[in-house]
């Protein structure tokens, strides 16, 4: 299938590790010019570094805080000026942060917000001053407890949760510019985070592949995802093959979410 992708201008936020890196892979694969930001220098250096290795193509980096409004601006302005122009952005920049209600302080719950939903909202409103022209695809990357929440998932689930309801709401205010605007709601895919907090520290004799099929996990596909599995999913979405999808929020969890 021809995604449409080949010239297109893509920006992944936290794109220097997991799901966005496989992301940008998929998208310079596909032909695409690609920006990553993240926090740290040596972590998007690396990243590009690898991304050439396996692909041979050269990516552009900006080292940037998306919880910063001024560095949601130059993200973008600078993706411009190397460019010339922007197509798509993935909103992906995010940790997972799971606390019992009773647990969560206002700074956690400000810092939490400010990083994934205003740093999606910012990045967003720079980035259509140049989508108008011409269109363009936004996703958010959300998560599948943002639709059933479970106990002591806080402050993800209603950060996510206002990320879904965002997307929403955006698709209905851009579609007339022909900007689509998606969510992609992740759930239990690999990451370092996990291989640190769940499966070294609470099964370090297992394999991962042992490990991954845990029944405990309770997935129907019966395994814990991969990022390139996500990649693909937001690839697609991004891409002209999904040109009349917008509005949408599309499941990556192996079946295991509650909510559709």
């Amino acid at each position: 299938m021809e995604l449409g992708l080949k010239g297109k201008v893509a920006i992944v936020t936290g794109g220097s590790k997991g799901i966005g890196f496989e992301t940008a892979i998929q998208f310079v694969k596909e032909g695409a010019k690609v920006t990553i930001c993240g926090r740290g220098k040596q972590a998007l250096d690396h990243a590009a570094a690898l991304i050439y290795e396996q692909t041979g193509e050269k990516i552009y980096t900006v080292q940037a805080d998306v919880s910063k409004p001024v560095d949601c601006k130059k993200l973008i302005e600078q993706t411009i000026g190397h460019y010339g122009s922007l197509d798509i952005l993935i909103n992906n920049a995010g940790t997972s942060s799971a606390n019992p209600f009773e647990n969560v302080n206002e700074d956690m719950w400000q810092e939490d917000l400010d990083l994934k939903l205003f740093g999606a909202v910012n990045c967003s409103r720079a980035a259509i001053t140049y989508m108008k022209e011409k269109g363009g695809s936004i996703i958010n990357i959300t998560a599948v407890i943002g639709k059933a929440p479970p106990a002591s998932s806080l402050p993800t689930s209603v950060t996510r949760a206002a990320g879904i309801a965002l997307t929403k709401a955006m698709s209905k205010d851009l579609g007339q510019y022909s900007i689509r605007v998606n969510t992609v709601c992740i759930g239990l895919i690999r990451s370092s985070q996990i291989e640190e907090k769940k499966w070294k520290k609470l099964a370090p004799h297992l394999t991962w592949e042992q490990f991954s099929q845990d029944p405990k996990h309770d997935i129907p596909l019966r395994r814990i995802g991969e990022p390139t599995e996500a990649a693909k999913v937001i690839t697609f979405l991004a891409s002209d093959a999904a040109s009349y999808v917008t509005g949408t929020s599309v499941n990556v969890d192996g079946g295991k979410g509650a909510v559709d």
